[in-house]
């Protein structure tokens, strides 16, 4: 297996189309083509990162935190960064950051923190908008429904809780091919007209390449017309943060003292206790200050979340409960999740779990 195939699979679950634009997601160092000798799953990549992953012959690092996030303009090893990139580059160890990607995907870190607590009734917090789009071509009728299953095959024409959608109409269309043209119905130089259905599909943006190879495969036309289109439609099933009910109320103490059970978090910041029972649940994994107006819009109960300022907590306002657990605690089941999907997915060698413990935060 070469890394670009274990790419592929981490980007089935997370497509770095949907990274937020500050981030830097995707293959960091190394060669896409090299032979894979082992995978090792970390939140960080640090420098005994690099070393765990050179004892347990692992020559990729997937990395939920990207260990390059700017630019950098020296290598010499006087920062962690630069230590760390040096030492990956010079062991010939690749690394993969899924970050942002993974946080927006709707099996994802939000997900994640939902199952953990036992939640229901699960919903993106923050839909992603402009990642909808929308493909129109012009097909002879009697093609049509040949070529719309392989749209759909594609990936194309799926809307929440439905598939195979598209809308569908008859007309005529009329074209004449030049000297150099080569007609698959009519005549070059003499205008044809042909009875055709146009087909109208919506698919997710990083699917387009994808969709568009298909329709030129099994399209008859010498020369396909075709539209693409992007959409300011809200993605439901993409986005950041998640919403969702807990199976019966709980006491807002008694919620907390679970979340903290369940999160492993010695302690929880929080704002004040205005509610007597907890029953809508707001997460969002990492820092979260910038989703806390959606929070309260959403009717959440709490939202628990991590990274808040002093202010921050005044923006509760009395309207729902602010829950920080600590970033490295709101993220840290993330690569297990990672190592046992792709211990599903990869079955001819081991997918190795960290076992380093990266959270720089410490408390007494």
């Amino acid at each position: 297996m070469i890394v670009q195939e274990v790419i592929n699979y981490l980007e089935e679950l997370a497509p770095i189309a949907y990274a937020e634009d500050f981030d830097n997601v995707g293959l960091l160092l190394g060669n896409k083509n090299a032979q894979v000798s082992g995978i090792l799953v970390t939140l960080d990549t640090l420098e005994t990162v690099v070393d765990e992953a050179i004892a347990q012959n692992c020559n990729l690092i997937v990395s939920f935190h990207p260990i390059v996030f700017k630019g950098l303009k020296k290598i010499t090893g006087k920062t962690y960064v630069e230590r760390t990139v040096l030492k990956a580059i010079k062991n010939d160890i690749a690394i993969y950051a899924v970050h942002t990607a993974l946080d927006n995907a709707l099996k994802g870190v939000n997900d994640i923190i939902c199952n953990t607590l036992g939640l229901s009734n699960k919903k993106i917090l923050i839909p992603q908008k402009g990642t909808i789009k929308k493909l129109t071509t012009y097909i002879p009728s009697a093609n049509a429904q040949a070529l719309r299953a392989q749209l759909f095959k594609a990936g194309a024409g799926n809307i929440g809780n439905y598939d195979n959608c598209s809308f569908n109409s008859e007309g005529v269309g009329t074209y004449r091919g030049n000297e150099n043209s080569n007609p698959i119905l009519g005549k070059k130089g003499e205008e044809h007209q042909e009875c055709e259905t146009q087909i109208s599909v919506t698919f997710n943006k990083h699917i387009e390449s994808k969709l568009l190879n298909t329709l030129f495969k099994y399209h008859p036309y010498e020369e396909v017309a075709f539209e693409v289109t992007s959409l300011d439609n809200y993605n439901q099933n993409i986005g950041i943060g998640m919403i969702g009910e807990l199976e019966s109320k709980q006491e807002t103490e008694v919620f907390l003292n679970f979340v903290k059970q369940k999160m492993n978090v010695s302690c929880i910041k929080h704002s004040k206790l205005i509610k007597d029972k907890i029953s809508k649940v707001a997460v969002l994994g990492g820092s979260g200050s910038f989703a806390i107006s959606a929070a309260k819009a959403s009717g959440a109960d709490v939202f628990i979340t991590s990274d808040l300022k002093y202010h921050d907590f005044f923006s509760a306002e009395n309207d729902i409960i602010l829950a920080d657990i600590g970033h490295y605690e709101s993220e840290q089941f993330t690569k297990n999740f990672l190592v046992d999907y792709l211990s599903k997915k990869i079955t001819n060698f081991a997918v190795v779990l960290s076992t380093t413990n990266t959270n720089p935060v410490k408390y007494l």
